[in-house]
Order: C-alpha cells, then structure tokens, then sequence
C-alpha cells in the first residue's frame, strides 16, 4: 500500500491475489458471501482494496492456515471479543501441536540414530569392545560436530554395514597398532623412526579403509587432537604415559614422509 501526492494509493484484486498468494476467484467469492467485500470500485465497476481491506484479509489468511470455516471466521471478525478470546484458545492449540511435534521430532531422531549410527551392536557388546571410554554423550557430541561432512557421511555408510566380527576385527586392528606404537616408545625410539612412523601409517590406513578417505595432511590434524583433547589424551595415557604425545608426534613425522614422497 503506498500514497502518492497525499491520496492513498488502492490495490487491484490481481495485486492482492498476488501479494497473499490467493486466487481472484477465491477474492471474488469472499466478496459475494460478505466476507470481505472491496471498500471501492472504478468507474468500470472493478473491485478496488483500501488499506482495511488488506488488513481484514490478513486475518482472514490467518484464520484459514489455523482451519477456520469461512462463517466462523465472520463472525471472529465481527465481534472483537470473540475475537480476541478464540486467538487465546487456538494460541494454547498451536503450542499444544508444537509440543506433540517436539516430542514427534525427538522420537523420530532417537530412530535415525539407532539405525544409521553405524555400530550394529548392542551397548553392553559397544562397551566390551571399545571399553568405558564409549559414551552416548561422546557419540552425539561427534554427531553435533562433523555430522554434515562428507567424511562422516561416507564412515556412516560404510560401518552401517558391518557386523560384531567386523567390529571385532578393527579392534584387533587398533589394538595392533597401539602395540606398535608402544613397543617404539619402550624402545626408546624417537617419534621420528620409521617404526613409530610405520605405525602411525597403519592407524591412518585402518581409518582410511574402515572408515573414510583419510590423507596423510587429514591424519596429522587427528594426531592434534589426540593432545588438545582430554578424551583422546587419556584414550592413550591409559595404555602408556606419555603415549598420546609419542603418536601425534609419529603422525606428524610420518605426514611429512609421505609429503617427501609424492
């Protein structure tokens, strides 16, 4: 609704239909049962909108969204009110459905998550395997982080699928590499020998493998992790002290190595 010069500028029932996204037939036959009957016409008899009219029309979109019938919606827009009383009613039934819907949403994301979280085991076979360092908290906490990337799209597919001697047999993997590494820490030697190195280069290509495309640039910032995080840090501690330090740095040596490589 604009003004020019002073004179309030009227919309035409094309414009109107246009701008509430209604058909003129629907304009037309709220004008013919009294429903909102155009304030103005031309010379030529077409139906013009003032501002109250739009305004009145509003409502009536409103109304119709909720599930109004047309009389009901009348009578609302006649007596002020009933008017006011029923938006309170229907205000109280929308947040009732929004509660319901809630409730329908979080149900339906517990379902998604039993069947593409990719761990086709029992939580009691979950914690024989992964041991007490598994949590629901930590599993829905990697979901919030890297849920909508490709790497964890594409690890979702692939362990979706696996079995419990699938997962029996990564953690045979794993537990091979953490030896590795552990047994070139007691060794004494330094994170940059080809042991620790060839060891951080298993655990890049058990993940690579089992999991997601990971390249050697990638691993190094999983290496990062292992020491800016207390859950990855203690993951290692537990094995051996000072381990989580010895595998970043083997993962960093060896990230240059392949680097020197290509």
């Amino acid at each position: 609704m604009t003004e020019t010069a002073g004179v309030l500028t009227v919309l035409t029932v094309g414009q109107v239909a246009r701008q509430f996204g209604v058909t003129v037939r629907t304009l037309h036959h709220y004008d013919e049962i009294g429903l909102l009957r155009p304030s103005e016409r031309t010379s030529a008899g077409y139906r013009l909108y003032t501002e109250a009219d739009v305004t009145r029309l509003q409502n009536v979109v409103v109304y119709r969204r909720l599930g109004l019938p047309l009389d009901a919606i009348a009578d609302l827009l006649t007596d002020g009110t009933a008017l006011v009383d029923h938006l309170r009613r229907q205000r109280a039934t929308v947040m009732s459905r929004l509660d319901e819907m809630h409730h329908l949403v979080t149900a339906i994301d517990r379902a998604l998550e039993r069947e593409m979280n990719g761990v086709n085991l029992s939580k009691a076979e979950q914690r024989e395997l992964f041991g007490d360092g598994f949590s629901d908290e930590y599993a829905e906490e990697a979901r919030e982080r890297w849920g909508d990337t490709a790497a964890w799209q594409q690890s979702r597919a692939r362990t979706s699928r696996y079995t419990k001697a699938d997962w029996e047999q990564i953690k045979e993997e794993s537990d091979a590499v953490n030896a590795a590494f552990v047994a070139a820490m007691d060794a004494g030697l330094p994170a940059t020998s080809p042991q620790a190195m060839d060891a951080a280069e298993r655990a890049r290509l058990q993940i690579h493998e089992r999991f997601y495309d990971l390249t050697p640039e990638f691993h190094r910032h999983l290496g990062d992790m292992y020491v800016t995080d207390p859950r990855f840090t203690a993951t290692y501690e537990d094995i051996r002290p000072g381990l989580a330090r010895y595998v970043r740095d083997a993962i960093h040596a060896n990230a240059d190595r392949q680097v020197d490589k290509a």
